[in-house]
């Protein structure tokens, strides 16, 4: 293992991550906050942190490894989700403690959109400005970057463009070079923002709100700069803005890339995996507007359209966005919408969720199961679209499901071990696992009644769901230390 290439990579990333925190300077003296310091004296940390690795292994050259790469991905997620906390902690009218800040920040930049705090419409727009810009940077931004400037730091970013996208990812190289394609990402990427920001802002939003909601929409995060959510504008311009970047948000980028090089939009509709994510989601918009309304929820027609299409589309695509307490509804809708949130968004987006394509795998193979019993000595090979899939990837999916499983029932069960109720548990347990953010129960609003250690059991779960299960858990493994 490249001991010294990892040192100095993590080292240039923590400096690269530290020019984050001077847009909230600007932004603190605009508004003429008190939030300013706790910006500045944290970039200094980062800074001074990041030289003091970088320097004694800055000419350390090389490729790195597939196994060079899964450290590097795990070190910069919990690195900086730590460092991102900084911030937080520093400034002491917040009143929390480094465990708070930490899940505050490694929930940004997971963009699950999980939060321990509360009155956000009081605090600085500095802070807020912040947290948006976490889930942005969070969503694709910070490995893409990463992989597109590497070259230039002389360190070859293949192994860690694979490690950051396991599982079964169509295209993994889009260009024939990985900096292109990292940079083919980041247009995308950049462009749905702007289009987000511009939707926002001519739908009525502040120029502040606007930037901060399309840094989260289009990551999927879910975070907003006020308590309410969403809900805070009660507009339909505003909400029919936000489905429209929530359903974008959680499409292969992939996808994005072809369909946006030939200006072929054909390419959606025969992509299998995006077939099976557009349906999922008008089946539960549907399901969410006959029951709010026919139960008489939401007795007015229209309102219950409004709210169940938003809803359904936000906690489908584990965006997290809120217009109403949802969760105070009958409990079908909300569970429902919880289990929606497991299937999540495509592979390759900035959704989470097991992902589309992984859960229609297994129902194909469990259609292919049943053939067998039927015809013993049937061939029976699974397609997606006309292209067969290798029982090797039909394997990864099943080895991915059974791991998912596992350790969901572990953590939750570690929840309840600490006095929490079964829905409390399951639904937090849910909603950092497929970075979604809002919960049912105790974490319903917030979880900040959590205790210090269940929050670090939902800090490792969103890690988890961030980087898909794998790339974490690989280090826990004594085969990957072997040398």
């Amino acid at each position: 293992m490249h001991t010294a290439l990892i040192q100095r990579l993590v080292g240039l990333l923590l400096m690269l991550f530290s020019i984050t925190l001077l847009p909230p300077i600007v932004i603190d003296i605009l508004y003429q906050e008190d939030a300013g310091e706790a910006f500045f004296y944290s970039y200094l940390l980062l800074v001074v942190l990041g030289f003091v690795l970088y320097f004694p292994v800055k000419n350390a050259r090389g490729d790195l490894r597939l196994r060079d790469g899964f450290v590097v991905v795990v070190m910069f997620w919990l690195v900086l989700g730590l460092a991102g906390a900084l911030p937080f902690v520093l400034y002491t009218p917040l009143s929390i403690g480094f465990t708070d800040a930490a899940f505050e920040s490694i929930s940004g930049l997971t963009t699950t959109g999980a939060t321990v705090l509360t009155g956000l419409d009081d605090l600085p727009h500095s802070i807020l400005f912040y947290r948006q810009l976490l889930q942005w940077l969070g969503g694709m931004g910070i490995i893409v970057l990463a992989v597109a400037v590497m070259p230039m730091l002389g360190i070859g970013g293949m192994q860690l463009y694979r490690a950051e996208t396991p599982g079964p990812v169509k295209d993994n190289k889009l260009t024939p070079r990985i900096a292109e394609t990292a940079k083919a990402l980041w247009y995308i990427y950049l462009g749905l923002t702007i289009a987000c920001f511009l939707g926002y802002w001519l739908a009525g939003m502040s120029l502040f709100d606007a930037v901060g909601h399309s840094f989260s929409t289009v990551a999927i995060g879910g975070f907003s700069t006020h308590d309410a959510s969403l809900g805070y504008f009660d507009s339909a311009a505003i909400e029919a803005v936000a489905i429209v970047f929530m359903f974008l948000g959680g499409v292969n980028f992939a996808l994005h890339f072809a369909v946006m090089r030939r200006f072929k939009f054909i390419n959606y509709v025969r992509d299998a995996e995006f077939r099976m994510y557009a349906a999922v989601l008008v089946f539960i918009s549907i399901a969410s507007v006959f029951f709010l309304y026919q139960q008489s929820i939401i007795p007015e027609f229209t309102r219950a359209v409004r709210e169940g299409v938003f809803h359904a589309v936000s906690i489908a695509t584990t965006a997290g966005f809120t217009t109403s307490e949802f969760h105070l509804w009958p409990v079908f809708v909300p569970v429902m919408l919880l289990f929606a949130s497991f299937i999540g968004g495509c592979a390759g987006s900035t959704g989470g969720g097991i992902k589309a394509i992984r859960v229609l795998l297994l129902i194909k193979q469990g259609q292919r199961e049943i053939t067998r019993l039927i015809h013993p000595n049937a061939q029976v090979v699974v397609k997606l679209g006309r292209q067969p899939v290798s029982d090797r990837v039909i394997d990864a999916v099943w080895g991915f499901f059974a791991a998912y499983v596992a350790l969901f029932v572990i953590m939750m069960l570690l929840l309840m071990l600490t006095g929490n109720d079964q829905i409390t548990a399951f639904s937090a347990v849910a909603a950092t696992i497929n970075n979604l953010g809002p919960g049912l129960g105790e974490v319903s609003e917030n979880y900040a009644s959590l205790g210090d250690f269940d929050k670090w059991v939902l800090c490792f779960s969103m890690l988890l769901g961030r980087l898909e299960i794998f790339t974490l858990l690989v280090l826990f493994t004594p085969a990957f230390w072997r040398k």
